[in-house]
């Protein structure tokens, strides 16, 4: 599972979310991959008041799980759901 965590060097709210995701992700088996939207400057007019944002998935088209605080009880429930089924599997 793939965790994308899109920060700013400067942010102090990226390091609070950064060390709150880290047991959380530990206990899930996740990676957590981090962009510095300051390097993404197309993902500016999306992103940029909201950072940091933590999504499940690839940026910028993951699903976004929490934007400028972590609520770790949220995130340890949503990571426990299995990944949604596309349709009946007809085998």
């Amino acid at each position: 599972m793939i965790l994308t965590l899109l920060v700013r060097s400067y942010c102090h709210l990226c390091d609070e979310m950064r060390d709150a995701l880290a047991p959380v992700a530990a206990r899930h088996s996740a990676t957590v991959v981090e962009i510095d939207l300051d390097a993404r400057p197309e993902w500016e007019t999306r992103f940029g008041d909201r950072v940091p944002v933590l999504m499940l998935g690839s940026a910028p088209l993951g699903e976004v799980l929490a934007e400028l605080r972590l609520d770790t009880a949220s995130l340890e429930r949503r990571l426990a759901r299995p990944p949604f089924a596309s349709g009946p599997d007809f085998r």
